[in-house]
């Protein structure tokens, strides 16, 4: 029986508030948004999202969903790269990198489903579950409320915690210091600068990291400064990490020689087309991976990684995603496994929850009908 080709592409915007204004070292954000992308073939319907603008909604509906009406759901990575030549003339970083990897989820998703299999299943695993680290810890809480964050990903089974630092370093030891004395030598401290340092002070400020124990140096100076990733990389002990902003495995190979361990993210990267691509640069060159965020996406696609460390389980992602789909997989015992006990059994099990309504700032912009 022949595959059933795409008749239906449907475009929607989330926007989450969070509780208070939230900042790191460089910027300051008070909701997140989500894109949400819904492929339709056959009788089934693939579900896509990633984190970023409304633009990569109008990305979608005007520029990519007619590209993918006709198409065959088993050709995933031919489509990739098609709609990756299509966007050649503005360019594939940034919104529209989000919107790529969204629809590229989605195709994921569907092709599974049409299959009547576990997407997982379409990866292999090397792993049942995925370690995951606690992260928020941002520049403005409160010392209260950096303990409340902290000991919840304790009680939740983390073994590693990641706070927010890079605007003012004496400050930032303090809180450090805070979260070694709540967790002690059991739990692993890695913190994030998100690029809000220049080389000289990222080198300062990673040997009071060293002193205190800290094991992982994200984003120090801006992950464009290679040469300054380079230098902070041979003043430290602590791993130096980044590459959350990576579109494509050319941008991976770039950061490869620079970091200790390199980010992934599949809603900026290209999806799970573009995170598999993304690892092998990573495997070629003996490097260790880490999955950036969105932690209900990455849990299937983080089990098939052989040198994968772990999935960040942001504060954001962990509120939202339970109220944007149904079947997300929950974090047990510190460790995510690709689907949750209320998922779906096919594709990656999730479907838009009708608790997301209320969040919803944009119809569906219909493009393939």
């Amino acid at each position: 029986m022949s595959t059933p080709l795409i008749d239906d592409i449907t475009v929607e915007t989330y926007r989450f508030p969070t509780p208070q204004t939230e900042a790191d070292g460089t910027l300051a954000w008070d909701a997140t948004t989500a894109v949400v992308v819904s492929i339709h073939a056959g009788h089934e319907r693939g579900l896509g999202w990633t984190y970023s603008s409304p633009a990569a909604a109008t990305v979608v509906a005007d520029h990519l969903a007619s590209l993918l009406h006709e198409t065959s759901p088993d050709d995933v990575t031919d489509t990739w790269l098609r709609l990756r030549r299509a966007c050649r003339n503005f360019g594939t970083p940034g919104v529209v990198g989000h919107a790529l990897s969204a629809v590229d989820i989605a195709l994921w998703d569907l092709k599974a489903r049409l299959m009547q299999a576990p997407l997982e299943s379409l990866f292999g695993s090397v792993r049942r579950a995925t370690a995951v680290y606690g992260s928020g810890g941002f520049v403005n809480l409160t010392d209260d409320k950096l303990t409340e964050q902290v000991l919840g990903w304790e009680t939740a089974g983390c073994t590693a915690v990641k706070i927010k630092i890079g605007v003012d370093a004496e400050r930032d030891v303090e809180r450090i210091t805070l979260v070694h004395k709540l967790l002690g030598d059991r739990t692993a401290i890695m913190v994030d600068a998100n690029g809000a340092y220049t080389p000289g002070a990222a080198c300062r400020v990673g040997a009071e990291l060293d002193r205190l124990g800290v094991v992982w140096f994200e984003e120090p100076v801006t992950s464009d400064d290679l040469a300054g990733l380079r230098t902070v990389r041979d003043a430290v002990r602590c791993d130096v990490a980044a590459g959350e902003y990576i579109y494509s495995e050319y941008d991976a190979a770039r950061l490869i020689d620079v970091v200790d361990c390199l980010q992934l993210d599949v809603t900026r990267c290209g999806g799970y087309t573009g995170f598999l691509r993304g690892a092998a640069v990573a495997a070629a060159n003996h490097r260790d991976i880490s999955a950036h965020c969105a932690p209900a996406l990455h849990a299937g696609i983080a089990a098939a990684v052989p040198r994968l460390r772990h999935i960040e389980w942001f504060v954001d992602h962990a509120r939202l995603e339970p109220l944007l789909v149904t079947g997300a997989p929950r974090v047990v015992d510190g460790r995510i496994a690709p689907r949750g006990q209320d998922a779906e059994p096919y594709g990656h099990g999730m479907r838009l929850s009708e608790s997301a309504a209320p969040y919803r700032i944009s119809t569906p912009a219909n493009s393939a009908e």
